[in-house]
């Protein structure tokens, strides 16, 4: 019995990348430096560690009271400037529901503080898509749609958006809610991966917006830094 176990354990695929698998065939058709960016999965022991600049970052101050009460969850906030340094981490692992998890942490370095956006991506079985869980509490649930641009960057659109609080839970009017369109794509001349990520509201027109350069490595990854995972992982996508 032990022998027949141990065969099919070994004969279990390794997961692939969220991404690669959201977007099959076409993931191949990304520049290699983006495959290698979004290519890896929680059994590769690796991270993507990245640090630049962005050229800029500005939000619409009709919404900063939301934008606070963001920032408080590490989801956007209420500052821009020029020529902010930027660092961005991507851990893959499974969380404690057992899904294929890639952390998205943000950190912008303004004169007087650290600001950090912070999100974790992961594969819902039950919606067959990447869902965005933004915040450090997971209180928002974000779907996402990918594809390839001609340049062969990425490009990440959001879609509808649930909160979750407690036993709370419910979907955004899509009146209420900021749509997320984010492109990254490598630059072969300047050697660094560029970024643009702008945020638009039906009510307002654009909420936040920041784009910029960096550059990025894989890294060992078998532990995680502390300050990574979110303090509260939500069940339901």
């Amino acid at each position: 019995m032990m022998a027949i176990l141990a065969k099919l354990f070994d004969a279990a695929p390794a997961p692939v990348s969220i991404y690669e698998k959201i977007l099959g065939d076409e993931f191949h058709q990304l520049h290699p430096r983006i495959q290698e960016r979004f290519g890896f999965s929680s059994s590769d022991g690796i991270a993507s560690v990245g640090s630049g600049e962005m050229d800029f970052i500005w939000y619409n101050k009709l919404a900063y009271v939301p934008l606070a009460l963001g920032a408080s969850r590490h989801i956007m906030f209420p500052q821009g400037g020029k020529r902010v340094p930027f660092s961005i981490e991507n851990f893959a692992y499974r969380d404690r529901y057992g899904r294929e998890t890639v952390t998205w942490i943000r950190k912008f370095k303004f004169n007087n503080k650290v600001r950090r956006f912070d999100a974790t991506m992961i594969y819902s079985e039950q919606r067959k898509r990447i869902v965005d869980y933004l915040g450090d509490k997971q209180h928002l649930a974000v779907d996402l749609t990918l594809s390839v641009t001609d340049k062969g960057g990425i490009r990440i659109r959001s879609g509808d958006q649930r909160f979750y609080e407690g036993l709370l839970g419910f979907q955004f009017p899509r009146m209420l809610t900021g749509n997320a369109d984010v492109e990254e794509w490598y630059d072969d001349a300047a050697e660094c991966y560029r970024i643009s990520v702008h945020v638009k509201s039906p009510l307002i027109g654009t909420v936040f917006c920041y784009r910029g350069r960096f550059t990025a490595e894989r890294r060992q990854a078998r532990l995680m830094p502390a300050d990574v995972r979110p303090l509260r992982e939500e069940r339901r996508e």
